[in-house]
């Protein structure tokens, strides 16, 4: 198949810029992957479509702050002196690889080579709060940064770091973060920190639902999988067999294998929330026949003709056209149901992407 077999029109209008005013109350299609049948319900009717003795597998991964600006260091004479004023670097973390270094974007990253050091700078301050050695180049401006061992690191983030929004979510970049994105880019259950995007199936859900949840009696586990790279660079093959995706780091907790292996036996239906969660357990499915406790590394590419062993239900948001997300979505529930689908949602307006609303596939 070719990458071009997932294209569809999306008008711009409906690509979501904010979450809905309220979390958890979007739209939501819910797809029959067997007859192909959808119909229009909403975010808080999730429980309804779901059965006592359901598994719902969460991905609990925390987002990073993790788009920087930086300054390239000047000579050694100047550069304690004074920021350089050529230019902004935006600097964006994808994954921590080892201790103080990290896989990046880096833009514009022409000039951004081995050996060049990279300051950042808080607000009105001249002396650098961080600073960082470009180790590696890679492809299409991704960068390895040796960063200078910091015991606070988390809070440098914190004050100089803003929400990786995708581009197609307008922000003034340089504007700091609105309470909004920092607090609605995020699951009410994020975790450990270290995603350089949100899983965003997970952004709507919300404490009352999850109690609804877990009041009709489907169990809710989670696993781990930091977003990397992946996320922000396009697909550039054109067929499918030619897609290599970036590795990922992801954890398996004890309690959710139990839970696994448990269903699996008990022949209950085990429903995962969002892709990086269906990644992950279908991974974790190559490895043996019954489920363990560990972490790991992921580079698993699901698309049409892949036999799900684990994965029965999926909640998704809408994706991008031509995207490794979209495949995964079509080989779950075939890629004509998928891009019937997603024809009704765009003539019903739904909204679109990170921020946008939801598909239940059953």
């Amino acid at each position: 198949m070719r990458t071009a077999d997932f294209d569809f029109d999306l008008p711009e209008s409906l690509i979501a810029q904010s979450p809905p005013p309220v979390r958890g109350a979007s739209r939501m299609l819910v797809l029959d992957r067997v007859t192909g049948a959808y119909s229009d319900k909403r975010f808080t009717d999730l429980p309804a479509h779901l059965n006592p003795g359901d598994l719902l597998i969460l991905n609990d991964s925390r987002v990073l702050p993790a788009r920087l600006f930086a300054t390239r260091a000047r000579s050694a004479q100047t550069q304690a002196s004074s920021p350089d004023p050529s230019g902004r670097i935006e600097v964006l973390l994808t994954q921590q690889v080892a201790p103080h270094t990290w896989t990046t974007l880096v833009r514009p990253a022409r000039k951004i080579q081995p050996g060049e050091h990279l300051h950042f700078h808080a607000k009105g301050e001249v002396a650098p709060v961080l600073t960082a050695e470009v180790l590696e180049a890679g492809e299409y401006g991704e960068r390895t940064l040796l960063f200078a061992p910091a015991d606070d690191f988390e809070q440098i983030l914190t004050l100089l770091g803003h929400m990786p929004l995708p581009p197609y979510i307008h922000r003034d970049k340089l504007a700091p973060d609105t309470e909004e994105d920092r607090a609605r880019y995020q699951t009410v259950y994020a975790a450990p920190l270290g995603s350089a995007a949100a899983p965003t199936a997970g952004l709507h859900f919300t404490p009352e639902i999850l109690s609804e949840l877990g009041q009709k009696g489907i169990q809710i586990e989670t696993i781990t999988l930091h977003v990397g790279l992946g996320t922000f660079q396009p697909v550039r093959a054109d067929r499918l067999e030619d897609i290599r995706l970036h590795a990922e780091r992801y954890t398996l907790p004890e309690t959710t294998a139990t839970a696994i292996n448990a269903a699996r036996r008990e022949g209950r239906r085990i429903l995962a929330a969002g892709t990086t969660t269906t990644r992950t357990l279908e991974h974790c499915a190559t490895l043996a026949p019954e489920l363990y406790p560990h972490s790991g590394e992921t580079t698993i590419f699901l698309s049409p003709g892949h036999r799900f062993q684990i994965v029965q239900g999926l909640l998704t948001n809408f994706h991008l056209p031509q995207s490794t997300l979209l495949m995964l979505v079509s080989a779950f529930a075939g890629r004509k149901n998928v891009l019937a689908a997603y024809a009704h949602a765009v003539e019903a307006k739904y909204r679109f992407f990170s921020y946008g609303d939801c598909m239940l596939i059953l």
